[in-house]
């Protein structure tokens, strides 16, 4: 099946699928570099969105199987002042373009619009189907049908598609109306693997590991006090009156790991007083082992942005197995 992925480091997923990744785009160049390496797609478009929808691009971009996208997401993350934050212009880091962030998901529809895929896939936060975002996610759904699609909603969680980390998020799965095919149905029950499990095997760290996981001031004050499971929070309230440190959250090791982030800092280990490091990152985000990144920084950076693998690994198959036809080794129809 080809596939061409637009942001949110989706690409992984649908190799995993078995599809072939025929083009990708972001407008990251450090995410452009980690591409190239560990995905290597035929064609990829280090641009904004926008800029292909007048693109001279290759004809096998016009009989595509799935077009996915993935935009920005913090727009409609339930932490902090999300509103204020749409229309407005705004980048992630350095080397990136200022977006508006709130437009592109309609330029992800205008890509559809254009390439004609068979089907469209995009994934958001939670947050777009709660409060005032309904309203914006209700005008995506009509895009769609105005583009000749039917539009399905579904809102899933990580844990429940065999990744070792609690993340919910929200996918868009869309078909082209000339395909006749039944409703799609997407209710993933994977028993839940916890982190402890999920990294049993990576808790012998080299000395490079030691000393960049070592715990900040904060982690040593507050990690011991904490309930595996809990943010610093209440143990930095009884200790001096101020309940900061919200973000900051010692893992359970019995429970899949809370919705890890780009904030690398944030995390720490659920039985010694350290930050994780990347190859326990890469486990409980369900990236290969292999996956190679320029510091192990930028790579818990990525992995915080990106859908995790093996959850678009189960959308992608749903999709393929039920509404392209595609027949998996060991699967019945």
């Amino acid at each position: 099946m080809s596939t061409f992925a637009c942001g949110g480091g989706s690409s992984m997923g649908y190799k995993r699928a078995g599809c072939e990744v025929v083009a990708a785009n972001d407008i990251d160049p450090e995410m452009a570099w980690h591409y190239k390496l560990n995905i290597k797609p035929k064609h990829y478009f280090l641009c904004p969105i926008r800029d292909l929808l007048t693109a001279d691009l290759p004809p096998e971009l016009f009989a595509l199987d799935i077009l996915d996208g993935s935009p920005p997401c913090s727009t409609f993350s339930m932490a902090g002042s999300r509103e204020k934050a749409w229309g407005k212009e705004k980048h992630f880091r350095e080397g990136q373009a200022k977006q508006v962030l709130s437009d592109l998901f309609f330029d992800y529809l205008d890509l559809v619009e254009r390439l004609r895929p068979k089907v469209a896939i995009a994934e958001n936060v939670k947050g777009m189907i709660l409060g005032n975002a309904k309203g914006y996610t209700k005008l995506v759904m009509a895009r769609f049908k105005e583009l000749g699609y039917r539009p399905q909603l579904f809102l899933l969680n990580a844990a429940d598609c065999g990744v070792p980390q609690r993340r919910e998020r929200v996918f868009f799965c869309a078909i082209r109306d000339d395909i006749k095919t039944p409703p799609l149905k997407l209710a993933p029950k994977h028993r839940w693997i916890s982190a402890a499990k999920a990294c049993e095997d990576l808790q012998s760290l080299i000395a490079d590991e030691r000393r960049e996981t070592a715990p900040a001031p904060e982690g040593i004050s507050f990690w011991s006090c904490t309930s595996p499971g809990n943010s610093f929070a209440s143990a930095k309230q009884a200790t001096t009156g101020k309940a900061t440190g919200f973000s900051r959250i010692r893992l359970n090791s019995e429970m899949p790991a809370s919705t890890l982030t780009s904030h690398e800092a944030d995390f720490y280990h659920w039985s010694v007083c350290r930050k994780l490091t990347y190859r326990e990152w890469k486990r409980l985000g369900s990236f290969p082992d292999d996956y190679q990144a320029k510091t192990d920084k930028i790579g818990k950076y990525m992995i915080g942005m990106s859908v995790p693998p093996k959850m678009t690994e189960v959308v992608a198959r749903a999709v393929c197995t039920q509404w392209l036809g595609v027949r998996y080794e060991g699967e019945v129809m």
